[in-house]
């Protein structure tokens, strides 16, 4: 076992651990309440329909739950995985390619092979990591704010339910923030259900949707989903997901080989992506509830967290027929809300993280106006433009540092 491949220990790994047990079906509660709205919003955009959508839901509940037992198990380290929720809003931003929704599906392939050769060939994932920080927030914060407004914008056009799923989330926000986002999609679902426009009421669009089904898909690439979703894709999971993944298992002290998690994951998106997933990969925010204390005293035992919670994911995905038939048939706007709301707080960090630096500023203005304007040029979309304009305006700006001589 190499030094890399270390786990802290206070103790001996033995026995089942209850608080891991609670703390993993907690990560996986909040993971998937949280942003599942944000998921079935990317893939309808990008032209999924009900059934696909579905299909999709269930594959990343199995590509989640499946992986993330294996390497925990394996490595015996909390590794938590989970969707790309800022890939799912880059999805929404994007919206429909040329050759509809296969044309995206190819994408998803490609994104989860490019995961793969990340984690065969070493200089591809620095490559991604040599990417300045802000242009990369810069980007990730175009990318969100779109979706972040919708929540403001809903109150003009569905007050009621708006305002309620707004005070909701506020609410439980001043008490128990992990739970704000959790509670007001719960507050929208309900809101949902009980809307007459949606045809839930009577519970009739429910009955075909409580054994969902898998639906194959026949991948298309094109040139235009290539550079306008499989790259930025793969740049937003690597820089968004998989880098903070492991910075966030850092923290605690553990640091598993980069290789096994990339071909895992890479490979569990590049084939569930057939049935119209998208990709999977290292669990942030959620990876703190798995590997911090509060999971487990002993630090070699929160490896049990992470498992649970991969079961959790698998469980979820019995739930992807009623959530995406109760999803899609609400009012557009109010999904979006309650998408922006799930994506507030990485919104927050990622605008942080492009201005913080003065002497990157400008260029990461540059990249998150470019890419929240909707620009598209050549069928590309804009998040990849964004990258370029402040890629040059960074290399305009860029000055080399001159070393002081010593005095």
């Amino acid at each position: 076992m190499s030094s890399s491949d270390t786990v802290p220990e206070t103790g001996v790994s033995t026995g089942l651990s209850l608080r891991a047990v609670g703390a993993g079906l907690l990560a996986a509660l909040v993971g998937y309440a949280s942003s599942v709205a944000v998921v079935i919003h990317g893939l309808t955009a990008v032209g999924a329909s009900t059934e696909q959508v579905v299909s999709g839901l269930v594959l990343l509940g199995f590509a989640m739950g499946l992986t993330a037992m294996g390497l925990s198990l394996h490595r015996r380290k909390p590794i938590s995985i989970a969707w790309t929720t800022p890939g799912m809003a880059l999805l929404a931003a994007t919206g429909a390619v040329e050759g509809g929704f296969p044309a995206a599906v190819g994408a998803f392939v490609v994104t989860g092979v490019l995961i793969v050769l990340a984690g065969l060939w070493a200089p591809l994932g620095r490559w991604i990591a040599a990417i300045p920080k802000p242009l990369a927030n810069g980007m990730l914060a175009g990318i969100l704010l779109k979706l972040c407004l919708a929540p403001f914008l809903a109150v003009s056009q569905a007050p009621g339910m708006a305002l309620l799923v707004l005070a909701t989330w506020a609410l439980v926000g001043r008490v128990a923030r992990l739970y704000a986002v959790p509670a007001a999609v719960a507050v929208a679902l309900g809101a949902m259900a009980l809307d007459s426009s949606s045809d839930l009421a009577g519970g009739a669009a429910l009955s075909g949707a409580l054994w969902p089904s898998v639906t194959f898909v026949q991948p298309v690439f094109t040139w235009e989903a290539m550079v306008g979703i499989a790259l930025p894709l793969f740049v937003v999971t690597m820089a968004s997901q998989n880098i903070p993944g492991l910075a966030v298992l850092a923290t605690y002290n553990y640091t598993p080989p980069t290789r096994p998690i990339f071909l895992a994951t890479g490979a569990a998106s590049a084939l569930t992506a057939l049935g119209g997933a998208p990709t999977v990969n290292l669990a942030a925010i959620t990876a703190a509830l798995c590997a911090s204390p509060d999971a487990d005293p002993n630090p070699a035992r929160r490896w049990q967290a992470a498992f649970v919670g991969g079961i959790g994911y698998i469980l979820f995905a019995g739930l992807a027929g009623v959530t995406a038939v109760m999803v899609t048939r609400s009012p557009p706007i109010l999904i979006e809300a309650v998408a922006g709301l799930a994506l507030v707080g990485a919104f927050g960090a990622a605008l942080m993280g492009a201005v913080q630096v003065e002497a990157n500023r400008t260029a990461a203005l540059v990249t998150m106006l470019v890419t929240a304007s909707g620009l598209s040029f050549a069928g590309v979309g804009s998040a990849f433009w964004g990258l370029l304009l402040g890629g040059a305006v960074h290399l305009l700006y860029w000055r080399p540092t001159v070393s002081q001589p010593a005095k």
